[in-house]
């Protein structure tokens, strides 16, 4: 059996600690059968969206007649990833990238001032957090990475409706892990585990992991 010496949760709480990003669907647990009052069992209703709390984006979600979570092999979302630090607290620009030793194939998960700051734990949204520029997004294209990674529930700036940085990313069949919890973790490389429901679906919420 494969022993690891570190697993981090990189997931935030369904609930408590995810934010909903304005005007999709909130998400909700309702106990509606109870084992207090049934004496049987609970029984618990959820509500929410695709992107809800920690979750991956496939190219559907802008991109018609494209590949949904369905149409990915399961090792697609078991990945060698690498952790980085973003000083710049407005966004991820390519000029803090240059220097970076990023191997085709791997993650890239941005840990940004949005987990410096836990705007990626605070369930109220906010317009100010750390997003992806469009050179950026080219660099990691260029770099051939397979998904892209942020501490925040969305990639691009809030307010750009052309949402650049996603079609970049999924015109390259770039995955996109919105919604994790980097702040406790080192810098540095892992494995990453972001299984997502097996549905047909643009998105899919996901446990994320990252173990070494």
């Amino acid at each position: 059996m494969v022993k690891y010496r570190t697993i981090y949760d990189i997931s935030v709480l369904l609930g408590e600690r995810s934010i909903d990003y304005p005007g999709d669907t909130q998400f909700s647990a309702e106990l509606i059968v109870s084992l207090q009052k049934s004496g049987v069992f609970d029984l618990t209703k959820l509500v929410m969206s695709a992107h809800s709390g920690t979750h991956i984006d496939t190219p559907s979600h802008f991109i018609a007649d494209s590949k949904n979570i369905n149409n990915y092999a399961i090792k697609d979302f078991i990945l060698p990833a690498q952790v980085v630090e973003i000083q710049d607290e407005e966004a991820v620009r390519a000029r803090e990238l240059l220097t970076l030793d990023l191997k085709p194939g791997e993650a890239i998960l941005f840990k940004t001032d949005n987990s410096r700051s836990r705007f990626h734990k605070d369930s109220t949204f906010t317009k100010r957090f750390v997003y992806l520029t469009p050179d950026a997004a080219d660099f990691c294209i260029e770099k051939k990475v397979k998904l892209v990674g942020i501490d925040y529930i969305t990639i691009d700036k809030y307010g750009d409706d052309a949402f650049p940085v996603h079609h970049k990313l999924f015109e390259k069949d770039i995955l996109v892990l919105e919604g994790i919890n980097l702040q406790d973790i080192p810098l540095g490389r892992y494995t990453l585990f972001c299984l997502p429901l097996k549905i047909k679906c643009e998105a899919s919420p996901v446990r994320a992991i990252l173990i070494r």
